[in-house]
């Protein structure tokens, strides 16, 4: 029978930013037996969902500086698992068609609290890379992937032509590709899936 937990999440998070190796007991001990079922739900194997478990349990270790930013460390290791999960059967897959399919099994599998968390720290996080680009760029690109509008369309309504069109959205892809693989850890083709579904 497992002991009693000593620590609120508030106090583990503030325990494992300061490198407290107890701290980071209690919360594997605390959270791996949950994210290893979520993981298992979308990877069907239990060998690769240890794996995976056991990867971000070492990457939280080894980012537990920046964990102070952190609302909810129940909430980020789910974010984390969905993230490091999808890129890892990305890389193994590298099919496209296998990797919508993997998506949306993540989409129509989620837990509302955890996929709300997640929705709203990507449309945030999206919004705000979108205002940081030029105001033309960022036009074009709302009105081809957010609303889905063809280039035709867009170079009609906004009297420019096609191929501006299409190098702005060239741009912007290319801009906002960089920064969420950089800071999300995800493609920018798995961050639109789930935020334009």
């Amino acid at each position: 029978m497992s002991a009693p937990h000593t620590f609120s999440d508030d106090d583990l998070k503030a325990k494992l930013v300061a490198g407290d190796d107890s701290a980071f007991s209690e919360l594997y001990e605390r959270y791996s037996a949950q994210v290893y079922q979520y993981i298992k739900k979308f990877v069907h194997s239990t060998d690769l969902s240890e794996d995976l478990t056991q990867e971000i349990f070492i990457k939280i270790w080894q980012c537990k500086s920046k964990l102070g930013e952190v609302q909810s460390i129940r909430a980020y290791l789910f974010i984390m698992a969905r993230n490091h999960t999808l890129n890892s059967l990305k890389k193994a897959m590298r099919s496209d068609v296998a990797m919508a399919e993997i998506v949306n099994s993540f989409v129509e599998e989620r837990n509302e609290t955890e996929e709300e968390l997640l929705s709203k720290e990507y449309h945030e996080y999206l919004e705000r890379e979108l205002n940081a680009l030029p105001a033309r760029t960022r036009e074009v690109f709302r009105f081809c992937r957010q609303q889905g509008k063809s280039y035709d369309e867009v170079a009609m309504e906004l009297g420019i032509s096609r191929n501006a069109v299409k190098n702005h959205m060239v741009a912007s892809m290319k801009i906002l590709g960089a920064s969420a693989k950089r800071d999300l850890g995800v493609s920018l083709s798995v961050l639109l899936t789930v935020l334009l579904k």
